[in-house]
């Protein structure tokens, strides 16, 4: 019997490898000391793609993000990625948290 799928929300940042050159990172780069700010540098532009997956667990929720990001999202010549956990929801995650007891949720309110 397969688990019920939890969702698995996803961001995947993709930016050029180091060394590659980066037109859009130079033109902020170049544009940022006529707005006062000389001490910031090297600067990377690059993309970030967020996404649902449901599947059973997080390692198999990483595993499909990370297929995806290797063979669509990224260009493995010349960008890197990396890929950021933003949430998990489910119901069986849910049933699995046992309710707190009674005593510890403080205080009960007369009405």
């Amino acid at each position: 019997m397969s688990q019920p799928a939890a969702e698995f929300r996803f961001a995947v940042n993709v930016t050029p490898k180091p060394g590659i050159l980066d037109p859009q990172g130079r033109a902020v780069e170049q544009s940022l000391p006529h707005l006062g700010l000389s001490s910031v540098s090297a600067v990377r532009v690059g993309r970030r793609v967020e996404l649902t997956v449901a599947v059973p667990n997080e390692t198999e929720a990483r595993a499909v993000v990370d297929h995806l990001a290797r063979e669509l999202l990224s260009n493995p010549l010349i960008e890197v990625y990396g890929i950021e956990l933003l949430g998990a929801t489910s119901s069986t995650v849910s049933s699995v948290v046992a309710p707190m007891p009674p005593d510890a949720a403080g205080p009960e309110v007369a009405s």
